[in-house]
């Protein structure tokens, strides 16, 4: 575990929470990211037809699973970020590419999104979305997110969520940009969407809670981010890495909000290789 020091903490006062938690106005030519994901998904998808499987009778309750050419090595499972209010998993199937090309099954879940979900349900949907892509692919599971995705992804392995069964199988899980203590959203425009409470907040704030001990964790974010999110990063780090978890900080020099993921597209990208550690 490397020591996080305290200026990498970026403990800045946030005397705006709404600007705290803003990302697009910040990264140039935001929208053009978008954009290139959803073609580059397109494209993937049209390239390597996934088979769509359902963990529940609502529309967005679905994940899209990718298979290699080979025998399965095991499955990853990538959560998409929105702040929990946006986008869909195939807007990100391109980052199923890699993976795959390195023997792992890849599932891409959906979840209802907010207001018409809270986020306790997201968090349940994504644990069924988790088991039954459990139950699909044997061998070892890894599990990743971004932004709200890395929350989730990290709600995961928190005690009483997942069933024992499919716990005790995952090696690895990776939040990217993750936001882990859900407190300061409640001071923000986002939460009248997400209609968190205290309560909530505090249920659904992995930092809050007791982590399994089963799995590694990395904590990753850009090092050009905005330095809530490297706070919410580091944080996560040093408060699981007190409770016992094997768990890394990483800081990505030059990477920005959106263009972090980029590293699990490329087989020499350092988050592809840190989730495919044995």
């Amino acid at each position: 575990m490397r020591r996080i020091h305290a200026d990498e903490a970026a403990m800045v006062k946030i005397t705006d929470f709404d600007d705290a938690y803003q990302n697009g106005a910040y990264i140039p030519d935001a929208d053009g990211f978008i954009t290139r994901w959803t073609e580059a998904a397109a494209s993937f998808r049209a390239a390597y037809p996934p088979v769509t499987h359902h963990y529940g009778t609502g529309p967005r309750q679905y994940f899209d699973l990718f298979m290699p050419d080979g025998a399965s090595k095991g499955l990853t499972i990538f959560i998409h970020g929105g702040y929990w209010r946006r986008f869909s998993p195939r807007e990100f199937s391109h980052l199923a590419r890699a993976l795959r090309d390195a023997g792992q099954a890849v599932a891409l879940p959906s979840y209802t999104l907010a207001p018409e979900a809270r986020i306790s349900q997201i968090t349940d949907e994504t644990m069924r979305a988790v088991c039954h892509a459990a139950g699909l692919v044997e061998g070892p599971i890894r599990i990743t997110g971004h932004s709200a995705g890395g929350h989730l992804a990290t709600r995961m392995m928190c005690e009483g969520v997942l069933p024992d069964a499919v716990a005790s199988r995952v090696v690895q899980v990776m939040s990217i940009s993750g936001v882990h203590d859900l407190r300061p959203l409640l001071n923000t425009e986002i939460n009248q969407d997400l209609r968190l409470t205290l309560e909530e907040a505090m249920r659904e704030s992995p930092a809050l809670l007791l982590p399994r001990k089963t799995a590694r964790f990395v904590a990753a974010v850009g090092g050009d981010e905005r330095p809530e999110f490297i706070r919410q990063n580091d944080l996560l780090a040093n408060i699981w890495h007190g409770a016992g978890v094997e768990i890394e900080a990483m800081h990505l020099a030059g990477l920005h909000h959106f263009d972090v993921i980029e590293e699990l597209e490329r087989p020499d990208g350092r988050l592809l290789q840190k989730i495919l550690a044995d």
